[in-house]
């Protein structure tokens, strides 16, 4: 059966594609059409459906642009109720994709709408099934997105409704199906999911927590929602997108790439409010950035810590970027739902010091430097941005939690006054976590280049999970 995977990491994202006698069709893809295009036409075939698991929380899906450039039907499962003309399907419907068909199965519990389609080849033997959000690899899709949108749909509802989906619809189907989830380790979506991208379903029966044979509702429920963080602040309002709808990308980019000069770029800046953002290497921020800017480097998680920093996906943004780069930029933010770019700086930072602007810089000091400052100093604050469960495993002795990713739920514990020291695992997030703190105005940080990984071949000693030291 011809069914690809296209995987896009940065977001560990998973979009389908299905061909079949010059018919296709695509499950679950990223706001950017254009590989879907060509994916097609390489095989001079029709984009007919596009198929949607459910209205995606983490990314803005290209449904829409693909419908108005293909003339393909979108389609939902049962429940879903778009703002938009499309195909609701009913449970058990199946669709025609040349010789391949496409059954729905309606599994609630991710969200009421969640559906997982079954594929059958030319011979009506059934192959895989695309189950989005619903299961993963080694987890299954988190039940507390929904309430963020409608709130009467608390996380023990939709965990119950997710045991029933797995029980009654998912664990009864061929142990020999493959399993095509929307999302791989890294996605904000699961708890644990693996690094694997797929799997067959029966090995998911034997290793997966949530498919334990024996396991009572109340277990399940238990389970799937101890450890759960909140989850990003963009989540609820890509969902609304994709419910409601939104702009053309080519609009979007249209209106985005704006080369300003220093002069322009400073004037957009004072008069609309917007964030400057900064996705240099971090190497080049700690040199030399403009004053309030926000870094967050292109080489890392890009969009996911913009959506989890910027709050709001309407936030007007001023880019700082790699020339070159300016419409990879302006894509990947608008994949989670931030459409509001108003241009990048022509030159890049070399323009912005040529024209004499003013610019800031950030202090960096190596472990090395760190360890004889602070035995000069052991009184002096340390504060972690890892996540907690990385922190619990292991820390600097005396560090204090602060996790980036609620990372503004922590600026008022910051010292405005004294010296303090910021690190993460390697360097990227803190150096995000320190340019949060300058563009509020506290300037004495100190970041700790190379962060935990540095310290462990330093030979620095750390320690494990004691008493919890977060700060709320």
């Amino acid at each position: 059966m011809k069914v690809e995977q296209i995987y896009t990491g940065c977001l560990a994202h998973a979009a389908y594609y299905l061909e079949s006698k010059g018919e296709a069709a695509i499950f679950d893809p990223l706001r950017e059409v254009g590989p879907y295009l060509a994916r097609a036409e390489k095989d001079n075939a029709k984009i007919k459906y596009v198929f949607e698991t459910h209205f995606h929380a983490d990314f803005v899906s290209g449904h829409l642009d693909l419908k108005t450039k293909t003339g393909a039907r979108i389609v939902f499962g049962p429940t879903a109720k778009p703002n938009y003309e499309a195909i609701i399907a009913e449970d058990n419907q199946v669709f025609n994709v040349g010789d391949y068909k496409v059954k729905v199965i309606h599994t609630p519990g991710h969200t009421m709408e969640s559906t997982t389609y079954l594929l059958i080849d030319e011979n009506g033997k059934e192959h895989g099934i695309i189950t989005g959000d619903t299961l993963f690899i080694g987890d299954v899709g988190r039940p507390d997105l929904a309430q963020h949108v409608v709130s009467d749909l608390t996380e023990e509802k939709l965990a119950r409704h997710l045991y029933d989906s797995l029980r009654n619809k998912i664990m009864p189907l061929s142990d020999d199906l493959i399993v095509y989830p929307n999302h791989g380790a890294g996605s904000a979506c699961g708890k644990m999911m693996s690094k694997e991208t797929t799997d067959t379903l029966g090995h998911q029966k034997q290793v997966n927590y949530a498919l334990r044979a024996d396991m009572t509702k109340e277990e399940f429920v238990e389970e799937l929602l101890s450890g759960l963080t909140p989850p990003p602040g963009y989540f609820p309002q890509n969902v609304l997108m994709n419910i409601k709808g939104y702009e053309s990308l080519d609009s979007i980019k249209k209106r985005a790439i704006r080369p300003l000069d220093p002069h322009e770029f400073e004037a957009a800046a004072e008069e609309t409010g917007a964030v400057i953002l900064d996705v240099r290497t971090r190497d080049e921020f700690t040199s030399g950035h403009i004053p309030r800017s926000i870094y967050i480097g292109l080489d890392g998680n890009f969009a996911p810590w913009a959506g989890a920093l910027i709050t709001d996906v309407k936030q007007p943004i001023l880019l700082v970027v790699p020339e070159g780069k300016e419409d990879e930029v302006i894509t990947r933010l608008s994949r989670v739902g931030f459409d509001h770019t108003l241009g990048y700086l022509k030159g890049g930072f070399e323009a912005w010091k040529g024209a004499s602007k003013e610019f800031d810089t950030l202090t960096s000091v190596t472990v090395q430097e760190f360890k004889k400052q602070y035995v000069m100093k052991p009184d002096a604050k340390v504060f972690d941005v890892r996540k907690a469960s990385e922190y619990n495993a292991e820390h600097f002795e005396g560090a204090v939690n602060t996790p980036l990713d609620y990372f503004n739920d922590y600026l008022p514990q910051f010292p405005s006054e004294e010296n303090f020291y910021l690190h993460c695992q390697g360097g990227y997030r803190s150096v995000i976590a320190a340019s949060i703190l300058k563009s509020r105005g506290i300037h004495n940080v100190i970041d700790i280049a190379g962060g935990v990984d540095a310290m462990k071949k330093s030979g620095l000693p750390l320690t494990d999970y004691v008493c919890p030291t977060t700060m709320l």
